[in-house]
């Protein structure tokens, strides 16, 4: 086994993986796994430059986590970076930033990597349990990266609609109205449009859905009293009832959705957009249900740093 560090920073949240992998069976167990809402991609989509306070709020981040990755004793640490900081002028800041806390540098990866690492640690404990074709689809704060394939990735596009990214591109009221709705639902179809002509959306027996606006759907349609990755981890959602609940979130104010048992603080005012996403990709796809998984992008950079010749 070797013990490695995973750091996978978004538009919205960083997350940290530190766990014991064997390369050759890829068994990995969780040492450590945690996330905080930083919103790096505050206003980026905006002004096309990361704010000086969400940096700061990243750093922060990245100090906790670098003395968990020194307690832990982890012999390789990889640190991947997606939407924002690939958007942002001044990235070089961030990159520089994380270079100093943690000593290693960030890789802003592409979109098509981004998802390629998803499909990866999404898919590796399914194979032989639910079928393939799998369609994975990882919507994150920034973009949006979906992935085909059954045993390896077929075909994969990155698009530009996260739930930060849309709350702020179409300025969400609370509740949203209805022709920002309708706005956001087009430019939703729109980007599903670009995506399809890359990735077959509709040829797919099983569809795996990733990161926290998934998860805490999912965790709305269980009545979870609180986030509990074990609860969610390969749960099966409906299409009726991810309906019921993007509706709901919808129409919730601020508050109602603040007191949601499920809720992060940091997702209270993007929640309805990923939402939204989650359900205009399986109302394209047709599917029946979403699998959710809590092995993702995290897994995938974990897996690849601990095999031979990958990673650092």
């Amino acid at each position: 086994m070797t013990r490695v560090a995973a750091v996978d920073c978004g538009t919205n949240s960083i997350r940290l993986l530190v766990a014991d992998v064997d390369a050759a069976t890829g068994e990995l167990k969780d040492l450590d796994r945690r996330m905080e809402i930083v919103r790096l991609g505050q206003g980026v989509d905006r002004t096309g430059r990361l704010a000086p306070e969400a940096l700061e709020r990243t750093f922060d981040a990245c100090r906790r986590y670098a003395a968990i990755i020194e307690r832990l004793g982890a012999v390789g640490t990889r640190f991947v970076a997606t939407s924002a900081s690939r958007d942002a002028e001044n990235r070089a800041d961030f990159v520089r930033g994380v270079e100093e806390i943690l000593g290693v540098r960030p890789e802003v990866i592409t979109g098509d990597e981004e998802a390629a690492l998803s499909f990866t640690g999404a898919t590796k404990e399914l194979s032989g349990r639910l079928p393939g074709p799998y369609l994975v689809v990882d919507i994150g704060g920034g973009s949006t990266e979906f992935v085909a394939g059954t045993a390896e990735v077929e075909a994969s596009r990155s698009v530009d609609i996260g739930c930060v990214r849309l709350t702020e591109r179409h300025h969400f009221a609370d509740p949203p109205t209805p022709e920002q709705i309708a706005a956001a639902r087009a430019d939703i179809a729109a980007a599903l449009d670009t995506a399809e002509a890359t990735v077959p959306l509709r040829d797919t027996t099983t569809l795996v859905g990733l990161a926290g606006s998934v998860t805490t759907v999912a965790g709305i349609a269980l009545d979870l009293p609180a986030y509990d990755t074990a609860a969610l981890h390969h749960t099966r959602v409906p299409v009726a009832r991810i309906r019921e609940i993007t509706d709901s979130l919808l129409k919730a104010t601020h508050e109602q959705r603040a007191a949601i048992p499920v809720m992060h603080p940091g997702r209270v005012d993007v929640i309805a957009a990923g939402a939204l996403v989650l359900l205009a990709v399986m109302e394209r796809t047709g599917a029946p249900e979403v699998v959710v998984s809590e092995h993702d992008i995290l897994d995938g950079i974990a897996w690849r740093l601990a095999a031979p010749g990958q990673g650092r």
